[in-house]
């Protein structure tokens, strides 16, 4: 399983590829938003910090307006990722860009459906929201799982990015549901190494060993 980020701030994703940690960046445009700098300006500090995918959203609705976005961000840098919208207008533009050779990402992503459809496109990868899915009673796992048993069914190409992970029981959930990736919010990735055992296991360990150096003192 691959791990991408969703975030937009730089020190984040400097702190966990430090760590050798990070395969790819997604963002949107309320991430970008929140860093308060120029989106391209954002966009391409990510893709120069890391070598993997960035996914970065186009914000128009209409096919023309995706298409035009698309060919402008996909200047930007090489490992740059078009995010695009679960609509027919993204449809139609996924196969567009798919035919030109750019990598898209389509997101907000809730059926079995939706994902089969994107994945015709010709889709990179294809983003379902278990998060905002559980919202609604119903089982985002669930359908990760299902996603995956049709892509391979079919042979799809395309790549699950599991996004919305709102906790670790999402996290874990995908990789056992056979998401491709997990794109993970900053805030919750130290969570994810963490654990008050282990906490406990270093204190333990270390009371001991001062103990030790200390018996004939």
């Amino acid at each position: 399983m691959k791990f991408f980020l969703d975030t937009a701030n730089i020190d984040e994703i400097k702190r966990i590829n430090d760590l050798g940690l990070v395969d790819g960046v997604t963002t949107n445009p309320s991430l970008v938003a929140k860093e308060g700098r120029d989106f391209e300006e954002v966009i391409k500090d990510i893709a120069g910090t890391i070598d993997g995918p960035v996914s970065a959203e186009v914000t128009g609705l209409t096919y023309e307006e995706m298409v035009e976005e698309a060919h402008a961000i996909a200047k930007w840098a090489d490992n740059v990722v078009v995010k695009i919208p679960m609509t027919e207008a993204g449809l139609k533009a996924v196969n567009t860009l798919s035919k030109e050779g750019i990598k898209t990402n389509v997101t907000l992503i809730f059926s079995v459906s939706q994902g089969l459809m994107a994945a015709k496109a010709g889709a990179t990868y294809i983003s379902p929201f278990i998060g905002r899915i559980d919202d609604l009673g119903q089982d985002g796992l669930k359908l990760i799982a299902e996603l995956r048993e049709v892509l391979d069914i079919y042979g799809y190409e395309a790549e699950i990015i599991a996004a919305s992970i709102r906790h670790i029981a999402h996290f874990e959930g995908s990789a056992l549901a056979g998401a491709h990736i997990g794109t993970i919010p900053g805030s919750l990735f130290p969570k994810l190494w963490g654990h008050v055992l282990t906490d406990k296991g270093i204190e333990g360990f270390t009371a001991d060993w001062e103990a030790y150096q200390n018996r004939n003192k």
